[in-house]
């Protein structure tokens, strides 16, 4: 059987690969060949441009409700193919069939959500200083705008980014993870079987050093907002710079979980757990790292380690309840092995997991550190995987100064049953998101972002509505 090739999708066609050179898709799990794509080049990412640019206008000239009716459109498309939808970010991104299945249909309620702000965005009317005169502030669309993608929730940051920039009249480019590229090839089917007018979404596929330093160098693009890490992030503000090209960016995270002792230390476990194994532990706001108040670290070790015994991983393809599937890559594994090496090397006690499982698939095992420092590798590297340092504390502030110790400003956590001690956290926190007593995982209606190297901007809500819009001010004088 022929491995499927998938095709660019530009200017309301699906292009052949002019190159002829491919990028290879393998399974996480069974790391066989799953796919291959498009190679693409500069040239390929200024042909989608040229097509977004030449569509916008026409596209912004609609209301904006009936732009709003095409999301729903669209999220009708995917809720039809969504066990299709599961099954292909399953195979390419070895996430857990629950998992895999919730993001197919988050999605979908994702672009609902925002085709609903098409009657409710709005500018304002400001009183001006002299008589006879009305100050009018206008939103209005940026214009071109390219989406640069990860790979860890690959299909929800298509409508992420698309779906505000399409409502508000702008027109996108969407460069997904050379990754997970096949739930965008499903996308671009579905927006083109609803007759999406062409040049209002655009796919090119390829690595981030070419196609997508090319969307954000591009002098065409108005915004560019790009998840991914820190790195990748710089050097799209670098690419972006020259053109004064606004940039928003979804960065890396090493969100702290703070247990004080009167906190209810069942459901912190259970959220701890739930919020580290989540995808493997490779999601932007997991718990990365723990702080336990003295008096009950004894108490929540135990129970900590006994939830990570009980934490399931496996082929998802093969199993549907499981908590957690394979690392996306070779690579991947290989920097998770050395993060935790370097981590014992340094003094750190192993409680549980700390290697591969199996010799095929990159699995590795669920794992917990003790004996940390706040000043190893451990505690400030972003893990990416299902590995959990835990260290301890005696004073709220101290706490506080511990989670505050790091150059990502993402999310936070802390467990407490006094309403006190939360609010003093909430003030002092230096992070995006902050969530007491409950799992890391974001409202789509809420305003997810980062602080310090984090982010610039942020998504959903009204807020991340408006990083897709601009301001227009026209004074008018009258008689």
């Amino acid at each position: 059987m022929a491995t499927p090739q998938q095709r660019m999708y530009i200017n309301g066609q699906f292009v052949e690969n002019r190159s002829d050179q491919w990028i290879e898709v393998i399974n996480p799990a069974s790391e066989q060949l799953i796919s291959r794509i498009p190679q693409g080049s500069a040239g390929d990412a200024a042909r989608a441009i040229d097509a977004a640019a030449q569509a916008q206008p026409g596209w912004e000239a609609l209301a904006a409700v009936e732009r709003g009716v095409w999301l729903h459109k669209i999220a009708a498309g995917i809720r039809q193919r969504a066990d299709e939808l599961t099954a292909t970010i399953i195979a390419e991104g070895g996430k857990t069939f629950g998992l895999a299945q919730t993001e197919v249909l988050f999605t979908a309620d994702y672009l609902d959500y925002m085709a609903e702000w098409a009657r409710r965005y709005e500018g304002e009317i400001v009183q001006s200083d002299r008589p006879n005169e009305n100050i009018l502030v206008f939103k209005k669309a940026i214009g071109v705008t390219t989406g640069i993608l990860p790979w860890n929730f690959p299909f929800f940051l298509i409508a992420r980014k698309a779906a505000p920039a399409l409502v508000t009249g702008n027109t996108i480019v969407i460069k997904p993870s050379e990754l997970t590229p096949n739930n965008a090839a499903i996308f671009a089917e579905i927006v083109d079987s609803i007759g999406l007018p062409p040049g209002v979404f655009n796919i090119v596929y390829g690595y981030g050093p070419t196609v997508g330093q090319a969307l954000a160098a591009n002098p065409k693009v108005g915004l560019v907002s790009l998840t991914g890490s820190v790195k990748a992030g710089i050097e799209t503000m670098k690419a972006a710079a020259d053109n004064v090209t606004k940039v928003s960016l979804e960065l890396g995270g090493k969100a702290p979980a703070i247990v004080m002792n009167d906190a209810d230390l069942e459901l912190a476990v259970k959220a701890i757990v739930s919020s580290r194994v989540i995808n493997s532990g490779q999601v932007c706001n997991c718990v990365e790292r723990v702080y336990v108040q003295e008096e009950i670290y004894d108490s929540f070790i135990t129970r900590l380690v006994a939830a990570f015994e009980q934490v399931t991983f496996g082929d998802p393809a093969q199993q549907q309840q499981l908590d957690m599937g394979p690392l996306i890559s070779a690579a991947a594994l290989q920097r998770v092995e050395e993060k935790v090496a370097k981590a014992l090397e340094q003094g750190a006690q192993l409680l549980i997991g700390g290697k591969r499982h199996g010799t095929r698939g990159f699995f590795f095992q669920p794992t917990i550190l003790t004996n940390v420092r706040q000043e190893m590798a451990i505690m400030h590297e972003e893990i990416f995987g299902p590995v959990l340092p835990v260290a301890t504390f005696r004073t709220l502030d101290e706490a506080i100064a511990l989670a505050n110790d790091s150059e990502y400003g993402l999310t936070s956590s802390i467990f407490t049953s006094n309403i006190n001690t939360a609010m003093i956290a909430l003030r002092k926190l230096k992070f995006g998101e902050t969530y007491i007593n409950r799992e890391n995982f974001e409202a789509m209606q809420g305003f997810h972002a980062g602080w310090r190297k984090s982010g610039v901007g942020g998504a959903d809500g009204r807020h991340g509505l408006e990083e897709y819009l601009q301001t227009h001010v026209a004074y008018l004088q009258f008689q």
